[in-house]
């Protein structure tokens, strides 16, 4: 079973494009943690929340207990400026280090410059977010 984070735009369509894959930063979640750490940046789960359609569709794919929708809070919302501050500071160091996370630097940058780019049109909108997860 493999993981994806994934980016919510807050709003039922938002006027653009938001998927990136997300395997390769799920993938390497611990390190990017403990990087986001030495960089004094919020590491990227921090910027998790789980609405009811995110929790629908881990039910969907056979994760966890329809029972969890009863009592899911409310969904947390980002303002963007705050997740591209990670973002950059993690793509910088990469940039720096380009083997720092082995064979997969390169996907994770990718990514990265992916999420970089959602996260400026969901600013340039005035649209929050979150990050989910998915799992197939």
């Amino acid at each position: 079973m493999s993981a994806s984070l994934y980016i919510v735009v807050e709003g039922e369509d938002p006027g653009f494009d938001i998927f990136v894959n997300g395997h390769a930063l799920a993938r390497n979640e611990d390190a990017l943690e403990r990087l986001a750490g030495k960089l004094s940046v919020q590491p990227l789960l921090e910027f998790f929340s789980a609405d009811r359609n995110s929790m629908a569709l881990l039910l969907d794919q056979g994760a966890g207990n329809p029972e969890w929708t009863q009592n899911l809070p409310q969904p947390q919302w980002f303002v963007p400026e705050d997740g591209m501050r990670t973002v950059r500071a993690l793509l910088d160091f990469l940039a720096m280090a380009p083997a720092a996370l082995g064979s997969d630097t390169e996907m994770v940058a990718r990514e990265l410059r992916e999420y970089e780019t959602v996260l400026r049109k969901a600013s340039v909108r005035g649209l929050r977010w979150h990050l989910a997860v998915s799992w197939r």
